[in-house]
Parts: structure tokens; C-alpha cells; sequence
């Protein structure tokens, strides 16, 4: 939920048909990666490539199926929260306009539209036939008044087939505590902040000036969700939340460091309407596989959660921030790649004494719609060194993702602009 972010505009129809030809045709013209895969670390075959430095905080950003880039800032830059980028016959792609001015996260291209957020409200601008925005300074509102508290205020969007759109709303706190992120402050019983956080609440696309009573909420017990895709394989809604912090900040009778380090998971959840993930009575543990009663609702580190709670589809581990979440459906990447998930993880900065953790975009597997087999490191190196991801003094950190018309995928950088591309140009 923030300000468009670039996406590559196609200069000449020719180089729209040719990035056509390359999606359908593997021996069409390839894109070049850099000598040195723009610094990333990859598995065999793949090479990346630096887009554009954008010079803000690239937050979600969209392609549409033209090749037009769009990217969302995180906060306005020289007036504009949205970025344009039109493409090069290198691959590479120039910055050639802006609009929107407000910040936010949330980036979406769907149905002829680019769809937009900045932390209170949705706004959507139409696209013509060469995937650009055809009026940049009329963006019609979607929703407004959108809750926002003193924290997790980013607001994540994306549209199902069915002309709805999903907005996260993130819980202004940490675990509903008496007194936010203290030592041994219970929960707040019956958890007021549920019942307009918490969640993800469902809008029509298409109905201007909603406000958010007009809203429906879809599923709650999510402490904050920045990245989330709708998977068309089985018609579902995936987020990635954000696990709760400090076990043993306020709670160092139950955990000690390391385990507050690594708990608890970051989980994958397929949402249907009415599902409740638990936050904030209970965390997933991915070590012992369990449910767990969070310690401000009387838990200790070892009794299992009661209630009616949906699973995770899979679970990673604690405190990466995961901020991004995309299906692939392209035809570049091999075929062990469609319809699995790729996730970029922010990276942490609460694992201390522990190491910091994440910087990267994972790959999991799917099968049939659901997650299957272990997920495994895809690209990595965005922090610039091992030492750089320990300390949490990265230079890149990966934030949002999109797949290209071509089947290659984008990657933005909330921490100085880049915006990378990654290829497979091996033989399949």
C-alpha cells in the first residue's frame, strides 16, 4: 500500500512482440544478465540483471502484460509515489515518469487497471492497449479510511477473478498487550483489536468511494501481512504474516535467546472466508510442529494453543519479514517453477545476540494448488555479504515481486531503489 511503483514500459510494439515471441519461443533473442548477475547468487542457469535504480524505497510493484513497469514507493519522491519505467533493448529500463502523491505499498495490475494503496486508501487508474496509465493525474478511489495505527500500517493488495479486492490490515500492535511490547503486560481479553485489525478485508474492485465499514472482513487472527498473492491454480487467497516479537524480551521465564531468535515461524496461510490464524492468543511453532498458547494468554514455551485456529500451508522461520509473495505461472523457468511460490523475505532485526536472518527470495514448491516439498534459497546476496546479513546492515533488501510478460521475475529493494530482473537462459 503505497504509491505505484515502475513498471517497464515497451517503447515500440516491435519490442512487445518480441518479448511475446521469447515467452512462447525459449530460442527467441535473450536478455543478457550482467557479468555479474547484478551480485546475486543463483541456482544454474539463471543470471539477473539491474533494471533501474530508482533512488527510493521500491516497495510492491506490477508489469503489466505489455511490459509497462510500475513501481510503489514507500514514501513520495519528488512528488511522485508511483514510478514508471519503460524498457531498453538491453533489458535494462529508464525511469520516464511518476504520478500519485502519497507513499504506500500495494501494487496490482488486473483487468485493464493499475491498482494502488497508500496507507489509508485503494485507487486504481485505467491502462490503455500499450499497458500504460491513460490519465496519471485521475486516479478514482476505491476505498478510503482504511484503519491505521502506530504500526504495521503498510496496506498489501491484491484482486481474486470474481472482481474483489483483498486488503491487509495489520494489527497496531505486537501481541494485545495491556501495555504494547512490555515485560510480563498480559493480553487484552477478547482482543479489541481485532475487530478492525488483524486481518484482511474484502472490497468490490470495481465500486468507487467505498469506505472501510463498507468492507467485509475475510479472515483475522493475522498480526500483519505485506506479501500475498491469489494462487488461480486453486482459486485461493495465500498470505505470508508476520510472526509475533520478543519471546524473550518479555517473557524470559518461558524463552531464552536463541529460541526467541528463532520463533516463532513465519507462516504461509490459504485463507477461505471466516478463517481465523490465532493471532494474538497463539504463534506456530515450526520446530515442534505445533500450535502454540501465547505466553500473554497463559502459555509457557510448552502448552499447546486451544481454539479453533487454521494450520499454516507451510511455515519458515522466525522473524525474516516476509514482504513478498508471487505465484509463477510463467514459461521461462523451468517446469519444476509453475505455480510454485516465490517469497521475498525483508530480512530481520530482532534476532540479537542471534545472527540476522533472511535477505532473499525463496522458492517453495506446489503441487495440486497446495505446498509440497521443502522450500530452498533462490536468490540470495541482496545484503552483499555474510556479514552484512548477521549484523542486519544489508545494502538491498528484497521487498516486492512480479513476473514479467516474458516470464522473467522482478524483484524490487526497499532499501535504495534497485529494481533487479531475473532470467533463465539454459536450455530446459
Amino acid at each position: 500500500m503505497r504509491s505505484f511503483s515502475p513498471r517497464l514500459l515497451l517503447a515500440v510494439p516491435a519490442l512487445a512482440g518480441s518479448l511475446a515471441l521469447l515467452a512462447s519461443h525459449p530460442n527467441a533473442p535473450q536478455v543478457a544478465p550482467d557479468p555479474n548477475n547484478a551480485g546475486l547468487k543463483l541456482p544454474a542457469g539463471f543470471g539477473a540483471l539491474v533494471v533501474a535504480e530508482t533512488g527510493g524505497r521500491a516497495r510492491h510493484l506490477a508489469v503489466t502484460p505489455q511490459g509497462t513497469i510500475y513501481v510503489k514507493l514507500n514514501k513520495v519522491k519528488d512528488g511522485k509515489g508511483i514510478l514508471e519505467l519503460r524498457s531498453q533493448p538491453s533489458g535494462k529500463a529508464a525511469v520516464v515518469g511518476g504520478f500519485g502523491d502519497y507513499g504506500g505499498t500495494g501494487m496490482y495490475v488486473k483487468d485493464g487497471y493499475l491498482y494502488a494503496s497508500s496507507d489509508h486508501a485503494v485507487y486504481r487508474y485505467k491502462l490503455d492497449a500499450k499497458g500504460e496509465v491513460t490519465d496519471p493525474g485521475k486516479g478514482e478511489l476505491i476505498v478510503r479510511g482504511l484503519k491505521v495505527g502506530s504500526q504495521h500500517e503498510s496496506k498489501s493488495i491484491v484482486l481474486d477473478n470474481a472482481g474483489n479486492l483483498y486488503v491487509n490490515i495489520g494489527a497496531y500492535a505486537n501481541a494485545c498487550q495491556e501495555q504494547d511490547r512490555t515485560r510480563g503486560s498480559k493480553g487484552i481479553p477478547n482482543c479489541p483489536i481485532l475487530d478492525s485489525a488483524g486481518g484482511i478485508w474484502q472490497f468490490k474492485a470495481s465500486q468507487l468511494n467505498q469506505r472501510y465499514p463498507d468492507g467485509t472482513r475475510y479472515a483475522t487472527g493475522l498480526r500483519n501481512v505485506v506479501g500475498l498473492d491469489w494462487n488461480s491454480q486453486d482459486n485461493q487467497l495465500f498470505v505470508m504474516q508476520h510472526g509475533r516479537d520478543q519471546l524473550s524480551d518479555n517473557w524470559p521465564q518461558f524463552y531464552n535467546e536463541k529460541q526467541s531468535a528463532q520463533l516463532p515461524a513465519e507462516c504461509l496461510y490459504a485463507l477461505k472466508k471466516g478463517d481465523n490464524a490465532g493471532w494474538p492468543y497463539m504463534y506456530y511453532d515450526q520446530l515442534q510442529h505445533k500450535k502454540m498458547q501465547g505466553p500473554e494468554y497463559g502459555g509457557d514455551g510448552k502448552k499447546e494453543a486451544t481454539g479453533n485456529y487454521i494450520d499454516p500451508a507451510a511455515a519458515y522461520p522466525g522473524h525474516m519479514a516476509p514482504d513478498g509473495l508471487l505465484f509463477y505461472t510463467g514459461n521461462m523457468f523451468p517446469a519444476k517453477y509453475r505455480n510454485g511460490a516465490f517469497i521475498a523475505f525483508h530480512g530481520s532485526w530482532n534476532r540479537a545476540p542471534e545472527p540476522q536472518a533472511g535477505y532473499y527470495v525463496v522458492f517453495q514448491p506446489f503441487v495440486n494448488g497446495k505446498p509440497s516439498g521443502q522450500w530452498e534459497v533462490f536468490a540470495d546476496n541482496f545484503s552483499g555479504s555474510a556479514a552484512k546479513t548477521a549484523s542486519g546492515r544489508a545494502d538491498h533488501r528484497p521487498c516486492g515481486l512480479a513476473q514479467g510478460p516474458d516470464g522473467s521475475l522482478y524483484v524490487s529493494d526497499d532499501s535504495k531503489g534497485t529494481i533487479y530482473r531475473i532470467v533463465y537462459n539454459a536450455k530446459k
